[in-house]
């Protein structure tokens, strides 16, 4: 099943973030906002919700902490105990550079693999690019068209008051 999208084409920043919470006030979807760089406030425009990514960085932290001490106490002190200095064999403060060192690698690649598996990014997957000029000095604002009363002339009236240069409209497969 194939699904319509309508997408305005904006030249300024500003223009970008006026349309996107006009679209959104007026009840309509948005699929997507493709940007060449970072727009401060974009987010709130859209409405999206802070990321879990943090929770998923937490949790892997944790899990490299816990591999760290639970490894370092195991192989100190019961697998291959020795004796240095007289020192016992569950020193604490001896595991803390490589419970640190593993707490922070663990968070790391986690977040970094979730976030692959999250958007899908793979080896070999088709880029899909909406307009040739996005990654230059365009700013893209895709609209999901759900329903018959979404009108191309409807929109192009709400985002006119934003200096819309082009509107295109495009059939995208399902996912």
């Amino acid at each position: 099943m194939e699904r319509k999208i309508i997408l305005g084409i904006f030249k300024d920043e500003q223009d970008i973030l006026g349309a996107v919470k006009a679209t959104r006030d007026s009840g309509y979807d948005i699929y997507d906002v493709y940007t060449p760089y970072a727009v401060h406030g974009l987010d709130k425009a859209m409405g999206l919700k802070p990321s879990k990514l943090t929770y998923v960085c937490f949790f892997f932290a944790l899990l490299g902490l816990l591999t760290a001490i639970i490894a370092q106490f195991w192989i100190g002190s019961i697998d291959w105990p020795l004796n240095v200095g007289g020192k016992p064999f569950n020193s604490l403060p001896a595991y803390l550079p490589v419970a640190f060192e593993l707490t922070v690698l663990f968070g790391g690649l986690g977040v970094v693999f979730v976030m692959l598996a999250r958007t899908r990014l793979f080896p070999g997957k088709k880029e899909r690019v909406v307009h040739p000029r996005i990654t230059d000095d365009r700013f893209v604002l895709a609209l999901e068209v759900r329903d018959a009363v979404t009108e191309e002339a409807t929109v192009k009236s709400l985002w006119d008051k934003y200096s819309v240069e082009e509107i295109q409209q495009i059939w995208e497969a399902a996912s």
